[in-house]
């Protein structure tokens, strides 16, 4: 085929998909042929008659959306709209598929008569929409790495997230030559005015800013203001989704968010939600918008065992434990919502101001900055509330520059960001490079023990790697562990180690641990309750 009817049939098949998934009409798809022709900068190419009149043989198996998006998004690229970095080429797609979209306005209006059939109805087309609409990144999440690993804490879940794309050199180079005080627009990536917003490149005034023309956001309201649900392009879990102020605001951590949390369950049952913490470090995630993460999914945490109960005074109709967990988690729950709210507020407000110098615990700076909060996580089972309080502490040292509280030096080989809410909750997000760090150090563990070497030549063989190299202390650890690893096993085996790592980066962001001096400031704590 020339390359006009390789553009003509992929414009075709979008089109013939977008009707099928009820992204527009049939009656839309001349209209969509001609504003897939100007997305792509091309005058003038006849559409096939059988498909314009509606006569054509779509076979939906067949059809990858992804495929069809380069292809289109070359065209856009070879008539200059748009420059030729993976930047370019994902603000063409988006472009492409922002004309088969349908206005904010039809989203909104039907999400909201599919409420009137039940809250999960209604999530469960809107999330349909996104994935159809290729916002949400079904292809690229499904080369991410998943296995669960069992630990004192029960399963693990640990993911190394490969889904969200690398940044592009040119891309890179073309941001160097950017003012650094421009006011940007939107403010994050988080704001409502990304919905619809065409993106910019590197070399932008204003700075690299992805396409967002397929982004759809359903109106919710918290705390009687307007707020918006949408869901993660990448998500890490079911129906990951994000509910985001419409005011551009930092987060916070308080009675009046940790309300809109149970708002949030009161209108969607079905969906956890939870916030991360509101300080660096402990943090975790974008501080400067004020917003919450969800979805449909059961957490390592939520299946975690209560190991004792304790009494909140003035609250006695609130069930409180202290779950069986790495982090320092408090479990209230209750059929009474301003009662587990009152609860979780007096956690929070005594957490703030609690000093245990004994367990490392320093609430405040001499010059007044705070250091604890908590991470706050709510679901609903029923007529029953139960609300997951993680007590954070943001405080560093000079032995622990990067957080007391934080994975510490020697597990940074794995992983060395922030323990943010999802984390928290036990499902890891590690860095794609483990990758290939992993598979070569398996390679270098494998050939030491079949030559028999001992743990010093195989340390200097991963230290001489410079993919190996930050595994070299931890994998000599593995091998004397495991000395009769087999080629059938290693993989699996790795994995399990890593998991056991992310076991133990969880309890170094654990305020209180499981032995005797931090069981004792765990109580000298719930005793302030």
């Amino acid at each position: 085929m020339r390359d006009m009817d390789v553009i003509k049939a992929a414009a075709q098949a979008l089109i013939s998909y977008a009707i099928r998934c009820g992204l527009i009409e049939e009656a839309d798809r001349r209209w969509a042929y001609n504003e897939l022709l100007d997305a792509c900068g091309i005058e003038a190419v006849a559409p096939d008659h059988a498909w314009e009149i509606g006569v054509d043989e779509f076979d939906p198996d067949a059809f990858d959306l992804d495929a069809t998006l380069a292809v289109l998004a070359d065209a856009a690229i070879g008539a200059g709209r748009f420059e030729d970095s993976s930047g370019g080429r994902d603000r063409a797609a988006m472009a492409v598929m922002g004309r088969l979209m349908p206005r904010p306005s039809q989203v909104a209006a039907e999400f909201a008569r599919r409420s009137q059939a039940g809250s999960a109805t209604a999530t469960d087309w809107f999330y349909r929409l996104c994935c159809d609409a290729g916002y949400v990144r079904r292809s690229a999440i499904a080369r991410n790495i998943a296995w669960t690993t069992p630990t004192r804490w029960g399963d693990l879940e640990i993911t190394i997230n490969l889904s969200k794309p690398e940044k592009d050199p040119r891309d890179i180079a073309a941001a160097l030559s950017c003012p650094a005080d421009v006011e940007p627009y939107p403010a994050c990536q988080l704001c409502m005015s990304n919905e619809g917003y065409a993106g910019r490149a590197a070399a932008s005034a204003l700075g690299a800013h992805p396409a967002r023309q397929n982004l759809r956001i359903v109106p919710i309201e918290l705390g009687g203001e307007r707020w918006g649900l949408q869901y993660s392009p990448y998500a890490y879990f079911e129906e990951h989704c994000i509910a985001m102020s419409a005011e551009h605001r930092p987060m916070h951590v308080d009675r009046e968010n940790m309300s809109r949390l149970l708002d949030f369950v009161d209108a969607l049952p079905h969906y956890f939600v939870g916030s991360n913490a509101d300080l660096p470090i402990v943090g975790g995630s974008i501080l400067t918008h004020d917003h919450f993460q969800g979805g449909r999914h059961v957490f390592p945490m939520m299946r975690a065992k209560v190991e004792r109960v304790f009494e909140i005074s003035g609250f006695s109709d609130v069930r409180a434990g202290v779950l069986v967990w790495p982090l320092s988690v408090l479990k209230l729950s209750s059929s009474s919502r301003d009662s587990v709210l009152g609860a979780a507020t007096r956690v929070l407000d005594v957490w703030r101001d609690h000093d245990d110098v004994e367990c490392g615990v320093i609430s405040h700076d001499a010059d007044g900055t705070r250091h604890n909060t908590v991470t706050p996580v709510v679901a609903k089972e029923g007529d029953a509330y139960t609300v997951y309080l993680a007590l954070r502490c943001n405080v560093t040292t000079a032995g622990h520059p990067l957080g007391v509280f934080h994975p510490h030096a020697d597990k940074h080989h794995i992983k060395k960001e922030n323990i943010g809410l999802i984390e928290v909750m036990g499902l890891a997000i590690l860095p794609p490079r483990l990758v290939g760090e992993l598979s070569r150090t398996q390679e270098l563990l494998l050939a030491a023990q079949s030559r028999g070497a001992g743990p010093e030549e195989l340390r200097a063989d991963l230290e001489a790697d410079e993919l190996s190299a930050s595994h070299a202390a931890w994998a000599v650890e593995v091998a004397q562990k495991h000395p009769a690893l087999a080629q059938s096993d290693a993989e699996r085996v790795l994995r399990d180690e890593v998991g056991l790592v992310f076991g133990r980066v969880l309890e170094d962001a654990g305020v209180y641990k499981w032995d005797d001096a931090g069981r004792a400031g765990l109580e000298r704590f719930l005793s302030r309750l």
